[in-house]
């Protein structure tokens, strides 16, 4: 009988992307969202794809009553835990709202799990956890939770901590925590991506609104960086590879021994502002309008990740290139943009 997997948040740009990976490699998936970051259309394009379904719930996950349904009616082999708010700016403006939906969320999960014996839950964590460290490239051994920059950040880093002491209090209980670098691109189809609603934060989302007209120009904050171009350096992985990630993270985590593991998911080297700016415009010909700012504060120099572990034990290997995913972005916001 084929595993089922409860994947909240599962309509979002990673979510829905990983939920794809799930179905093409044969696991039931049911899907938890309250489509506050995401749409309903999303869940017609995972159909059109993949040819199948998935069950879904349009809820909220702190929600009691509707997880109960979900747990009592369809025995869950293991979770993959995306929900919650990941706005960088607007949780230093909102930090209550941030602490209450990312933190609540997980301990949601975490009652139901031990309610109903469900011995695995993978989370959807980030790089944000190294905080102020500056050794790089960043490995999963690293002392994390010092100097994070922000309340999006910190909740992730309290996730961590909040999974790991439930991991060692429980019998049977296994955690994996994925620790994303800079997910970009789109699904080939075009049929899935990512598109903010707001002013984005992240680089891609901003050089596509530019790209079509939505934004005058893109503003690189900083040239003066000790870098070779002078900009900032980041650890990009497509989308599909990070995907791909969970579902390799999915067959450890079903017959782990260990309490917990934590992996990142990146690339293993960095790319700068100004090499993804030539790149998209390169494969994409056009040319993207845009003009050097001051530094953005709390922006590091270079950040990458050590990917060597995911390599031996999980068999992670990204195999999209910046250039793929630059293309695939683009494809994906041309056939999206003006549609909500």
């Amino acid at each position: 009988m084929n595993k089922t997997v409860l994947v909240t948040g599962g309509l979002g740009f990673i979510g829905s992307h990983t939920v794809l990976d799930l179905l093409a490699n044969d696991y039931e998936v049911i899907i938890i969202d309250n489509l506050v970051n995401s749409h309903i259309e999303v869940l017609d394009h995972i159909a059109t794809i993949s040819g199948k379904k998935p069950l879904f719930f349009e809820a909220d996950v702190r929600n009691e009553e509707v997880l109960n349904k979900i747990f009592k009616e369809y025995h869950i082999d293991a979770i993959i835990h995306f929900a919650g708010l990941k706005a960088v700016g607007e949780s230093v403006k909102k930090p209550t709202l941030y602490y209450d939906v990312n933190i609540n969320t997980t301990l949601a999960l975490l009652k139901m799990m031990k309610k109903y014996n469900c011995h695995n839950i993978i989370f959807s964590s980030s790089a944000t956890v190294y905080g102020e460290s500056r050794e790089l490239p960043f490995t999963e051994n690293m002392n994390v939770g010092v100097g994070i920059k922000n309340p999006y950040g910190e909740t992730k880093y309290i996730n961590e901590l909040l999974l790991k002491d439930f991991a060692t209090s429980e019998d049977d209980m296994h955690v994996i925590l994925l620790r994303y670098f800079n997910p970009i691109g789109a699904h080939k189809s075009g049929l899935l991506g990512e598109d903010p609603k707001d002013i984005p934060n992240n680089l891609m989302p901003y050089v596509l609104k530019v790209a079509v007209g939505e934004l005058d120009h893109l503003t690189v904050f900083g040239d003066d960086y000790d870098t070779p171009d002078g900009t900032c350096i980041r650890d990009y992985i497509h989308v599909l590879d990070l995907a791909h990630g969970h579902v390799l993270a999915l067959s450890k985590i079903l017959g782990m021994k260990d309490k917990c593991e934590i992996y990142n998911l990146g690339t293993g080297k960095g790319s700068s502002v100004l090499e993804i700016v030539h790149a998209f415009n390169n494969v994409n010909h056009i040319k993207l309008p845009y003009v050097i700012g001051p530094r953005r504060e709390g922006d590091a120099a270079m950040s990458f990740a050590s990917i060597e572990k995911a390599r031996k034990e999980l068999g992670f290997e990204p195999i999209y290139t910046i250039e793929d995913a630059c293309l695939d972005a683009f494809n994906f916001i041309k056939k999206h943009v003006g549609k909500e």
